[in-house]
This record gives structure tokens, sequence and C-alpha cells, in this order.
């Protein structure tokens, strides 16, 4: 019979609650493959007879004999007739746990894998805390229009909407998408040009790995989103920072700047510094990819959220040589969990990068693909979007109205024409990392502004999401903040 501890053991494991949803008899194998493994059970040991064993656990004797019966079929434990059940000899074979772990050693990375771990990656919140940036409010996106829209795919389409769809995307989103942009942008695209993503983080990467290889130049601009900065490290590019002012890039630098094969810009509302690129520029950056035969990655992710006249062309419609990828996303427009982005390509980059998407992950969801087509194509998405860029305008006056009556000591707010985050600039001596560090520990999120630059940062700042955001829990948010930055200047 199991020695006392054993037993114990074996009962303890069987009444976890973590394994209450597997059947009586897979516990007590899954128990007893356990014991052998860690090596409590050695090799050669007998095992209880299944009678005995079912009184001692008050289970079934068919409970005790179907778990055998797996233990043996999976190698564990021999049976013989006239002999029992014992521990297989195969278990002399297993690793020897250590008696006690230690720290755990680093895994051999490749230098690409070394230079992403230390990029740290790209974070999201899945809860978000005050003021993460770029962040969309999703409690006011019309659930039961999509509702309803995804119960008519599902009717017309049956089972066919959960198959696997066209690496480049399902031909009704790609259309909706090309006439969307077409319109709203100003974009020159056909469904043809579309390619459907997850996300920008996808396209930036696509964009890295199919048309630079290692040691390429990019420029990019300074400071810069730091989602497209670490896609381009990770793909072994260099990164050649152009510097920004109240017009955006500043294109005179083009004619200086070393020989670079790509351009990454966000030209309708700069990250971080909600810029917009005027169009001289936009039609200079045009003219320096043409002569020098190299691309223009376009990441146009909230252009809808413009909140003082008309947004500007698109950089790609306004591009007639065909060296503009123009790179879309849902994420922000609609909700995040959405998980759908999208690129107008060059007819001739169509067939390599959907090449290549079909390497990363397939295809994105049909289901979700063919309900957001009738979402756009039924006017739902201008219809959603006019109403928060009208709610989001409301909270962009109301935070900066907050911060210059309770932060206007510390904080110097900078007032975008557009887009979902405010960056501030710090006054009064006040030191971006304290201030960072001490919001995150009150539960408040704030991006700090130097990390975006590549050399040494022009200003010391943070950035503050607003979108996401009620006036109410700004309010509450910024007096929380209040709090954070008087136990700064007063400690203790």
């Amino acid at each position: 019979m199991f020695k006392h501890a054993l037993l114990e053991s074996v009962k303890a494991w069987m009444a976890d609650p973590a394994h209450q949803a597997l059947p009586l008899h897979a516990r007590l194998q899954r128990s007893l493959r356990q014991l052998i493994i860690d090596g409590q059970l050695a090799a050669g040991r007998p095992l209880p007879a299944s009678r005995a064993l079912a009184q001692s656990l008050a289970v079934s004797r068919d409970t005790v004999e179907t778990a055998y019966s797996q233990l043996h079929a999976e190698g564990f434990i021999t049976r013989r007739v006239g002999s029992g059940s014992q521990v297989s000899q195969q278990a002399r074979r297993l690793p020897a746990r250590p008696a006690a772990a230690g720290p755990a050693a680093a895994p051999p990375l490749s230098r690409r894998g070394q230079a992403m771990l230390a990029a740290g990656g790209v974070g999201d919140f899945p809860a978000p805390h005050t003021f993460v940036p770029g962040v969309p409010e999703t409690r006011n996106f019309p659930l039961p229009t999509w509702e309803r829209l995804q119960r008519q795919v599902l009717k017309e389409y049956g089972h066919r909407a959960l198959q696997h769809s066209p690496a480049q995307g399902v031909l009704p989103l790609r259309q909706a998408i090309a006439d969307y942009v077409n319109l709203e942008r100003g974009a020159r695209a056909t469904p043809e040009q579309v390619l459907v993503l997850t996300s920008t983080q996808q396209a930036l990467s696509l964009c890295a790995q199919v048309l630079l290889d290692p040691g390429d130049r990019i420029l990019i601009e300074d400071p810069v989103y730091h989602g497209a900065r670490k896609a381009f490290d990770a793909a072994g590019l260099v990164c050649q920072p152009v510097p920004l002012d109240a017009e955006g890039m500043q294109v005179q630098h083009l004619a200086a700047a070393p020989p670079a094969q790509a351009m990454f810009l966000t030209p309708s509302h700069q990250y971080p510094t909600g810029a917009t690129l005027s169009l001289e520029r936009r039609l200079a950056a045009i003219a320096w990819a043409r002569e020098h035969q190299s691309w223009i990655l376009e990441d146009d992710y909230d252009s809808e959220f413009h909140y003082a006249g008309k947004p500007t062309a698109c950089v790609q419609g306004l591009d007639a040589h065909g060296r503009t990828l123009y790179i879309g996303t849902f994420s922000k427009s609609l909700f995040p969990g959405l998980r759908l982005g999208y690129m107008v390509l060059p007819p001739a980059l169509v067939a390599p990068m959907t090449v290549a998407r079909s390497l990363q992950d397939g295809h994105s969801a049909p289901l979700a693909q063919l309900t957001l087509a009738r979402f756009i194509e039924g006017g739902h998405l201008g219809a959603h979007i006019r109403t928060m860029r009208t709610v989001y305008a409301q909270r962009r006056d109301r935070l900066a109205q907050l911060l210059r009556t309770h932060l206007a000591d510390w904080l110097e707010p900078q007032v975008p024409a557009g887009g979902m985050q405010m960056a501030c600039h710090l006054r009064g001596g006040l030191q971006e990392a304290p201030l960072v560090a001490a919001a995150a520990r009150a539960g408040i999120t704030l991006a700090g502004l130097s990390a975006l630059y590549s050399g040494p940062p022009r200003h010391q700042g943070v950035l503050m999401g607003f979108a996401a955001y009620t006036p109410m829990e700004l309010e509450a948010g910024v007096r929380q903040l209040a709090q954070v930055l008087h136990a700064l200047r007063h400690p203790g």
C-alpha cells in the first residue's frame, strides 16, 4: 500500500479546485503520473491493487482501473496478470528534478531575439488606468448594431464564416476599406491594393522585413511612436531621426540626411506631438521618395479624429509615383478587441506582402471581417466616428481646462488639433521620471516623452490620453495627479 504521505498527495491533487473540471479517473491518473515524474514513485515500485486503492480513495474500482489503463498506455506503468501493476523501468530515464528551483538561466537567443527582449515589446493596457494614451472609448460603441450585422453574416454565410479567409482579406471588407479611404482620406485605392491585417504593429513589422534588409536606413520622426522604432530596431534597421516643428517633420533636413531606403511618417496627427504635416512638406516627402526610389510608410492611425476644420488628404492620395504604403487601423476608430487593420499597397507589393503575411499568422477571422464590411457599408462607421469626434473634442477641451486650473504650476498642455492624447511639457523644475513613477504607484498611467526621442529630448513631459475617459473621470484623475505632484514637491 502507499505510504500515508503519497496517499495524501494523491488526495490533495484530486481535490484541488483547479482540477475539478477533469473526470475523476483523469484526476487520479494525472496525480499518479506527476508522482512518477517527480520521482516520488520510483521505477519498479509496485502500485496498490485497484480494489485497495479504490477503498483508500473512496472511489469506484472502475475509476482506478481506467486511470491505471491510461498510465499503462502512456508507458508510465507495467501490468502483468498475477503480478499487479508497478512503475515502469522507463521512469529511470526521466530527468531528475532539481532539489530547489534556482534562478532561471538566460535562454540562448539570437541577436534579433536579444534586441527584441531588450526593447521590451509594445505594451497594451487591458484595463486602462486614467490617462493611458491611444485608447478609444468603447462604452459608446453601438453593440446592438454590431450584433445585428453579425447575425446577418452568420445567417447568410453559415459555416463558411467560420472557415479560413484569404490571406489578403475577404473581398467585401477590402472593397469597403478602399471606398472608405478614397472618400474620407483622399486615397487612391482599389480593393486589389488592400491587405487586411491584425494591427498597425503587424503592418510596420511586415514593411521592415519585406522592404528593407538589416543595416538599411529608415528616416523617422523625432520624437516618434515607440512601436514603430521597436519594429524597425527588431528588423535590424538603422533609424535616422529627423527633427519636428509645429508643421511636422522638417523636410529641409532630408537633403543633408544619409541615403535611406524608407521614411516613416504619422502626418495626420504626429505621435506624440499632435502636429499635422503641412501640404508643402507632404509634397516634399513624396519628391524625396521618388528621387531616391525609397518608400514612405504612412501611419494614419487616428486621422478620423480631427477637431478643427477638414483633415489634410493623406500622403498616399497625393503620391502619383506609387512610393507610399498607407497604414490604417480600426482599433482606434472602433475598439481594440476587433484586431483589424490594413495597408493600401502599391500594386507591385501586394503579392510579396500577402505571402509574408501568410507566414506570420495566416489570415484574419472572416466573421469579424464580414461584419465590419457591413458596418462600413451601412454608414455605421461614419456615424460612430462623427459621434466620437464630438465626444473626444469635448474631452480634450475639458482636460486642457482642468490642467490649466489645477496643474498650471507643473504642466503646460499642448492642445492638439486632433488625436486621442495630449502632450504636456513640465514646468517648475519638475522631473519626468519621478513624476511617471509616482503616478504609476497611484494607479495613473503617464507616458513619458523623453523615451520617444532618439537623441537628447527637446522637452521633458508626459503624454495624457483623454479619449476613453468621461469628464468626471478626467477631473478625478487630475485631482489625484495634483496630490501626486504635491507629494513630490513636499515629500513627507
